[in-house]
């Protein structure tokens, strides 16, 4: 893993993520310098996450008004040959949050892509069933009913690809690339029952997402999640 200071620490809880398929040539606009496309049984995947983003310490420091909130990002996939080491890890599309003080220091310090939102959640159990709700700008929902059993995942699963890349890869030009580590133990997962998915993929992202407006997710999962931290980042070049 990377040697870099800490940057970030928090909680990623009751993670919702939707996979679809996506045209390899659309991904590669995106891609940034020094990476390729990751791909899952030869499939390309780009995923709608929304998350709860607990317990947010920055350099150590938890910030009134800015420690507890959610966060929903169009993320794909990709890796990096570091001198013979693959490294596996995502390219952020766009991350939204509720707080501005939260997008100035994302695209400030990582070259990210995030943008504030009015945003809304709610998490409860009730008996055997999690309800996880999710709510952005406006009328954008993902929200899903799982059991409260968590189960591990399998081995070469596809929830073993969407969730363990550890590296933000975010482009600073198009020589030069940001890579971040993102450090948290292996998730455990809900059988999930239900999920509803309402969201302009267009509006909030491009024209380059339309076609996801009217395409059925290829899967979706929910993850538990975990305490997690993010390093700083390094610039790749050359």
């Amino acid at each position: 893993m990377s040697q870099q200071k800490i940057f970030l620490k928090a909680a990623w809880r009751n993670l919702l993520i939707a996979n679809y398929t996506c045209n390899e040539e659309i991904l590669k606009k995106y891609l940034p310098a020094h990476t390729e496309l990751d791909t899952f049984n030869g499939q390309h995947l780009i995923s709608l996450v929304a998350f709860q983003f607990l317990e947010t310490k920055v350099l150590g420091i938890k910030f009134p008004f800015h420690t507890n909130f959610p966060e929903v990002n169009l993320r794909f996939y990709v890796k990096y040959n570091d001198k013979g080491t693959w490294k596996r890890g995502v390219v952020f599309i766009k991350e939204i949050v509720p707080k501005t003080m939260i997008t100035f220091v994302a695209n400030t310090f990582f070259n990210e892509n995030y943008e504030t939102m009015s945003m809304a959640q709610q998490v409860a159990i009730k008996q055997d069933a999690i309800y996880a709700n999710y709510t952005w700008g406006k009328a954008n929902v993902f929200s899903a009913i799982a059991d409260t059993q968590k189960v591990a995942m399998k081995d070469g699963s596809l929830e073993e690809f969407i969730t363990e890349h550890y590296w933000g890869y975010a482009a600073i030009d198009n020589k030069s690339t940001n890579e971040y580590a993102v450090e948290h133990p292996r998730w455990l997962v809900h059988n999930l029952r239900d999920y509803t998915i309402q969201t302009n993929f267009e509006a909030i992202y491009g024209a380059d997402f339309a076609a996801l407006n009217n395409t059925q997710p290829h899967s979706v999962i929910m993850a538990c999640g975990s305490e997690i931290l993010v390093r700083k980042g390094r610039v790749i070049s050359g």
